[in-house]
Protein backbone atom coordinates (compact mmCIF):
# COMPACT_ATOMS: atom_id res chain seq x y z
CA UNK A 1 0.00 0.00 0.00
CA UNK A 2 1.01 3.53 -0.37
CA UNK A 3 2.83 5.34 2.34
CA UNK A 4 2.89 9.09 3.10
CA UNK A 5 4.50 11.55 4.67
CA UNK A 6 1.61 11.67 6.84
CA UNK A 7 1.88 7.85 8.04
CA UNK A 8 5.46 8.73 8.92
CA UNK A 9 4.18 11.99 11.33
CA UNK A 10 1.49 10.21 12.74
CA UNK A 11 3.27 6.89 13.70
CA UNK A 12 4.61 8.66 17.16
CA UNK A 13 1.70 10.90 17.72
CA UNK A 14 -0.25 6.93 17.69
CA UNK A 15 2.81 5.92 20.08
CA UNK A 16 2.73 8.17 22.71
CA UNK A 17 -0.31 9.99 22.76
CA UNK A 18 -3.58 9.23 24.30
CA UNK A 19 -5.71 7.28 22.54
CA UNK A 20 -8.35 9.93 22.52
CA UNK A 21 -6.34 12.33 21.14
CA UNK A 22 -4.44 10.50 18.33
CA UNK A 23 -8.00 9.54 16.98
CA UNK A 24 -8.97 13.06 16.81
CA UNK A 25 -6.04 14.06 15.28
CA UNK A 26 -5.81 11.29 12.47
CA UNK A 27 -9.54 11.99 11.54
CA UNK A 28 -9.16 15.64 11.70
CA UNK A 29 -5.83 15.42 9.13
CA UNK A 30 -7.65 12.27 6.76
CA UNK A 31 -11.06 14.82 6.47
CA UNK A 32 -8.87 17.69 5.12
CA UNK A 33 -5.46 16.51 3.88
CA UNK A 34 -7.17 13.25 2.08
CA UNK A 35 -9.24 16.22 -0.92
CA UNK A 36 -5.69 18.28 -1.26
CA UNK A 37 -3.79 15.12 -1.56
CA UNK A 38 -6.14 14.06 -4.69
CA UNK A 39 -6.34 17.07 -6.16
CA UNK A 40 -2.43 17.44 -6.41
CA UNK A 41 -1.63 13.60 -7.31
CA UNK A 42 -4.15 13.17 -9.59
CA UNK A 43 -3.85 16.72 -11.48
CA UNK A 44 -7.42 17.81 -10.55
CA UNK A 45 -5.82 21.42 -9.12
CA UNK A 46 -3.68 21.72 -12.31
CA UNK A 47 -6.26 20.57 -14.35
CA UNK A 48 -8.56 23.20 -12.80
CA UNK A 49 -6.36 26.26 -13.54
CA UNK A 50 -4.97 24.94 -17.00
CA UNK A 51 -8.76 24.32 -17.90
CA UNK A 52 -6.87 20.89 -19.86
CA UNK A 53 -6.63 17.50 -19.13
CA UNK A 54 -3.06 16.92 -17.08
CA UNK A 55 -1.41 15.26 -14.25
CA UNK A 56 0.73 16.92 -12.04
CA UNK A 57 3.54 16.67 -13.73
CA UNK A 58 1.80 18.29 -16.50
CA UNK A 59 1.46 15.60 -18.68
CA UNK A 60 -1.71 15.44 -21.11
CA UNK A 61 -4.59 13.45 -19.09
CA UNK A 62 -7.81 12.26 -21.26
CA UNK A 63 -10.63 14.19 -20.16
CA UNK A 64 -12.23 10.37 -18.62
CA UNK A 65 -13.11 9.99 -15.07
CA UNK A 66 -10.16 9.25 -12.49
CA UNK A 67 -10.72 5.70 -11.88
CA UNK A 68 -11.28 4.57 -15.59
CA UNK A 69 -7.97 6.55 -16.84
CA UNK A 70 -6.31 4.53 -13.65
CA UNK A 71 -7.60 1.17 -15.13
CA UNK A 72 -6.50 1.68 -19.07
CA UNK A 73 -2.79 2.90 -18.52
CA UNK A 74 -1.59 0.45 -17.15
CA UNK A 75 -2.24 -1.54 -20.79
CA UNK A 76 0.17 -2.34 -23.02
CA UNK A 77 -0.95 -0.65 -26.38
CA UNK A 78 2.28 -2.07 -28.31
CA UNK A 79 1.03 -2.44 -31.76
CA UNK A 80 -2.28 -0.68 -31.07
CA UNK A 81 -4.62 1.20 -33.46
CA UNK A 82 -6.87 4.04 -31.71
CA UNK A 83 -10.12 5.68 -33.29
CA UNK A 84 -11.78 8.83 -31.64
CA UNK A 85 -14.37 10.70 -32.56
CA UNK A 86 -13.66 14.03 -30.48
CA UNK A 87 -9.67 15.09 -30.13
CA UNK A 88 -7.53 17.05 -27.61
CA UNK A 89 -5.62 15.85 -25.09
CA UNK A 90 -6.51 12.36 -25.14
CA UNK A 91 -5.11 12.13 -28.58
CA UNK A 92 -1.80 12.97 -27.13
CA UNK A 93 -2.21 10.73 -24.29
CA UNK A 94 -3.15 7.61 -26.63
CA UNK A 95 -0.47 8.78 -29.20
CA UNK A 96 2.04 8.58 -26.36
CA UNK A 97 1.15 4.53 -26.17
CA UNK A 98 -0.18 3.47 -29.37
CA UNK A 99 1.07 2.75 -32.94
CA UNK A 100 -1.66 5.11 -34.37
CA UNK A 101 -4.38 7.43 -33.66
CA UNK A 102 -7.11 8.11 -36.39
CA UNK A 103 -8.93 11.44 -34.42
CA UNK A 104 -12.09 13.08 -36.20
CA UNK A 105 -12.98 16.31 -34.86
CA UNK A 106 -15.60 18.11 -35.70
CA UNK A 107 -15.00 21.89 -34.60
CA UNK A 108 -12.97 23.85 -36.96
CA UNK A 109 -11.27 26.65 -34.32
CA UNK A 110 -10.46 23.60 -31.87
CA UNK A 111 -9.20 21.72 -34.80
CA UNK A 112 -6.99 24.35 -35.94
CA UNK A 113 -6.18 24.88 -32.83
CA UNK A 114 -4.38 21.18 -31.98
CA UNK A 115 -3.59 20.36 -35.56
CA UNK A 116 -0.33 21.60 -34.62
CA UNK A 117 0.36 19.74 -31.42
CA UNK A 118 0.15 16.06 -32.89
CA UNK A 119 2.56 14.32 -32.97
CA UNK A 120 3.31 11.96 -36.46
CA UNK A 121 1.92 9.09 -35.37
CA UNK A 122 -1.74 10.88 -35.33
CA UNK A 123 -4.06 11.41 -38.24
CA UNK A 124 -6.11 13.94 -37.65
CA UNK A 125 -9.33 15.08 -39.89
CA UNK A 126 -12.05 17.66 -39.87
CA UNK A 127 -15.54 16.86 -39.83
CA UNK A 128 -18.69 18.81 -40.98
CA UNK A 129 -21.08 18.79 -38.15
CA UNK A 130 -23.67 20.60 -40.34
CA UNK A 131 -26.19 17.83 -40.07
CA UNK A 132 -25.89 14.34 -38.88
CA UNK A 133 -26.14 12.97 -42.08
CA UNK A 134 -23.48 15.05 -43.13
CA UNK A 135 -21.27 14.22 -40.01
CA UNK A 136 -22.02 10.50 -40.89
CA UNK A 137 -21.75 10.46 -44.14
CA UNK A 138 -18.10 12.14 -43.83
CA UNK A 139 -16.85 10.37 -40.94
CA UNK A 140 -17.31 6.95 -43.03
CA UNK A 141 -15.66 8.43 -45.88
CA UNK A 142 -12.54 9.15 -43.81
CA UNK A 143 -12.73 5.55 -42.32
CA UNK A 144 -13.20 4.39 -46.13
CA UNK A 145 -10.40 5.92 -47.58
CA UNK A 146 -8.26 4.60 -44.57
CA UNK A 147 -5.74 1.51 -44.59
CA UNK A 148 -6.55 0.76 -41.46
CA UNK A 149 -9.87 -1.28 -41.36
CA UNK A 150 -10.50 -1.91 -37.82
CA UNK A 151 -9.07 -0.12 -34.45
CA UNK A 152 -8.33 -1.91 -31.31
CA UNK A 153 -9.57 1.79 -29.18
CA UNK A 154 -12.47 3.59 -30.88
CA UNK A 155 -13.15 6.54 -27.99
CA UNK A 156 -16.81 7.89 -28.57
CA UNK A 157 -16.09 11.79 -27.13
CA UNK A 158 -17.58 14.15 -29.35
CA UNK A 159 -19.20 14.41 -32.93
CA UNK A 160 -22.72 12.80 -33.32
CA UNK A 161 -22.39 10.14 -30.35
CA UNK A 162 -25.48 8.25 -30.90
CA UNK A 163 -24.59 8.04 -34.35
CA UNK A 164 -20.88 7.01 -34.20
CA UNK A 165 -22.06 3.81 -32.06
CA UNK A 166 -22.35 1.99 -35.23
CA UNK A 167 -19.36 3.02 -36.66
CA UNK A 168 -17.51 2.06 -33.60
CA UNK A 169 -19.46 -1.28 -33.41
CA UNK A 170 -18.38 -1.87 -37.24
CA UNK A 171 -14.88 -0.75 -36.97
CA UNK A 172 -13.83 -2.65 -33.28
CA UNK A 173 -11.61 -5.16 -33.94
CA UNK A 174 -12.24 -8.94 -32.35
CA UNK A 175 -10.66 -7.70 -29.43
CA UNK A 176 -11.14 -4.02 -28.63
CA UNK A 177 -12.76 -1.47 -26.53
CA UNK A 178 -15.22 1.21 -27.05
CA UNK A 179 -14.86 3.89 -24.56
CA UNK A 180 -17.96 6.28 -23.90
CA UNK A 181 -16.96 9.33 -22.21
CA UNK A 182 -19.92 11.58 -20.33
CA UNK A 183 -21.61 8.11 -20.45
CA UNK A 184 -24.61 9.53 -17.99
CA UNK A 185 -25.65 12.27 -19.93
CA UNK A 186 -26.20 10.91 -23.39
CA UNK A 187 -28.36 7.75 -24.32
CA UNK A 188 -25.26 5.17 -25.03
CA UNK A 189 -27.79 2.35 -23.38
CA UNK A 190 -30.41 2.32 -25.61
CA UNK A 191 -27.50 2.73 -28.22
CA UNK A 192 -25.79 -0.41 -27.76
CA UNK A 193 -29.12 -2.15 -26.92
CA UNK A 194 -28.87 -5.82 -28.76
CA UNK A 195 -25.62 -5.44 -29.95
CA UNK A 196 -24.05 -8.21 -27.26
CA UNK A 197 -21.29 -6.42 -25.70
CA UNK A 198 -21.07 -5.74 -22.11
CA UNK A 199 -19.86 -3.01 -19.89
CA UNK A 200 -17.75 -1.55 -17.22
CA UNK A 201 -18.99 1.67 -15.77
CA UNK A 202 -16.07 3.82 -14.32
CA UNK A 203 -17.67 6.35 -11.54
CA UNK A 204 -15.37 9.82 -10.25
CA UNK A 205 -14.61 12.76 -10.62
CA UNK A 206 -12.73 14.18 -14.18
CA UNK A 207 -9.79 16.17 -14.21
CA UNK A 208 -11.13 20.04 -13.34
CA UNK A 209 -14.47 19.13 -13.10
CA UNK A 210 -16.00 19.74 -9.73
CA UNK A 211 -18.53 17.11 -10.08
CA UNK A 212 -18.30 13.17 -10.49
CA UNK A 213 -18.80 11.81 -14.21
CA UNK A 214 -18.95 8.26 -15.62
CA UNK A 215 -16.40 7.19 -18.50
CA UNK A 216 -17.90 2.93 -20.02
CA UNK A 217 -16.24 0.78 -21.43
CA UNK A 218 -17.83 -2.02 -24.00
CA UNK A 219 -16.07 -4.62 -24.73
CA UNK A 220 -16.72 -8.43 -26.36
CA UNK A 221 -15.61 -11.61 -24.48
CA UNK A 222 -11.44 -11.60 -24.57
CA UNK A 223 -10.77 -7.90 -25.07
CA UNK A 224 -7.17 -7.15 -24.59
CA UNK A 225 -7.73 -4.74 -21.38
CA UNK A 226 -9.17 -7.26 -19.35
CA UNK A 227 -6.45 -9.78 -19.65
CA UNK A 228 -6.17 -10.97 -16.19
CA UNK A 229 -2.48 -11.43 -16.28
CA UNK A 230 -1.99 -8.04 -15.84
CA UNK A 231 -0.49 -6.44 -12.74
CA UNK A 232 -2.48 -4.79 -10.55
CA UNK A 233 -1.21 -1.58 -10.42
CA UNK A 234 -1.01 1.68 -7.60
CA UNK A 235 -3.31 4.56 -7.87
CA UNK A 236 -1.12 7.48 -9.30
CA UNK A 237 1.27 5.10 -10.75
CA UNK A 238 1.92 4.95 -14.02
CA UNK A 239 2.91 1.90 -16.06
CA UNK A 240 6.84 2.85 -16.77
CA UNK A 241 6.78 -0.16 -19.24
CA UNK A 242 4.49 2.08 -21.67
CA UNK A 243 3.91 5.50 -21.18
CA UNK A 244 5.17 8.46 -23.18
CA UNK A 245 7.02 7.29 -25.53
CA UNK A 246 8.74 9.38 -28.33
CA UNK A 247 6.44 10.53 -31.07
CA UNK A 248 7.11 8.84 -34.32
Amino acid sequence: MNQTIFHSVFAPIKRFAPGWLATIIRSTATAFLTPLMFSHKTGHFRSSFKRAAVTCAGLPLPWFSYPCTDFLKHRDYTGRTVLEFGGGQSTLWWAARADKVVTLEGDRGWHDRIAGTMPANVDLHLVSMETRDKNVSEVTGVLNSLDTATFDVVVIDGLYRREMIEIACARLSVDGIIICDDAEGYDYHTGFAGRGMSRVDFYGFVPGVILPHCTAVYFRPGAFVFDPDVPIGLPFEENRSNVVRSAR
